[in-house]
């Protein structure tokens, strides 16, 4: 299978790159605005997402595509958000289905619905006090795939943006489409504060619910990344049943 990965140089382009190119199953290829730090991929374009034609060539014979290019940080200010994150997806949507690309899996964030934090008892959880649902994760109503958008930032907008679009595409186009909610990815691969307890994903659950993704059946769909965290906020069983994604870390394992 042939994938393109934009954003290819990034935290989370890196771990799969070297997570999916374990597997031998994919042919794995890249496009960013920033040079790879290695020579692991002997197909890379060197191409801003916001540039069209210098981006495009790039999804030529590709099966399927995972977009990560995006400015990251949730206070990105508008203008960088408005140019990275939302005009350029909407070129990677159009270059899928101009190259007649039949799968995108979209790195959307659990901003697109950070507002839902705001609320109790996920606003306690992420504080790392569970007294509201008396120490029992069972007491926690998981924030799924059917809540109302509530996003958190200009940033959670964005992400918002790109899973309206890829049902667009899905709709209008054929695209097959999975939108991922990505929950906390950092370098050191742990909960690094009290919040990832409920929210970390793992390099290994991260890599293993985007090949999920690639290979099962779909047409359009949203999922929430997360590793399987006793104090996680976020379903999973969505994914689970839909994808048959299991989730191998948990947070409170590094306690």
């Amino acid at each position: 299978m042939k994938i393109l990965i934009t954003g290819a140089s990034g935290l989370i382009g890196s771990v799969l790159r070297t997570y999916l190119g374990e597997t031998g199953r994919y042919t794995i290829s890249g496009v960013d605005a920033r040079p790879l730090a290695d020579d692991s991929l002997a197909n890379f374009t060197l191409a801003d997402c916001y540039d069209y034609d210098a981006m495009s060539p790039a999804f030529d014979g590709q099966d399927a595509v995972i977009h990560l290019a995006a400015n990251a940080p949730v206070q990105t200010p508008w203008d960088d958000v408005l140019r990275n994150n939302i005009a350029s997806t909407h070129n990677v949507y159009e270059a899928a289905r101009e190259h007649g690309v039949r799968r995108v899996v979209f790195a959307s964030s659990n901003h697109a619905v950070g507002n839902f934090e705001l609320d109790e008892p996920y606003k306690s959880i992420g504080l790392g006090d569970y007294s509201l649902i008396d120490n029992d994760p069972v007491n926690i109503r998981q924030v799924d795939h059917r809540v109302p958008i509530r996003p958190d930032s200009d940033y959670g907008v964005s992400k918002v943006f790109g899973e309206a679009t890829g049902r667009y595409y899905n709709e209008h186009f054929g695209l097959e489409v999975a939108c991922l909610r990505i929950g906390s990815v950092v370098p050191q691969n742990r909960p690094t504060n009290v919040r990832a307890f409920a929210t970390w994903l793992s390099h290994r659950d991260l890599a293993h619910l985007v090949d999920r993704c690639l290979v099962a059946d779909l047409s359009f769909d949203i999922f929430y990344g997360v590793s399987n965290n006793r104090w996680r906020f976020w379903d999973i069983e969505h994914a689970r049943e839909t994808i048959g994604y299991d989730p191998q870390d948990r947070a409170e394992d590094w306690k």
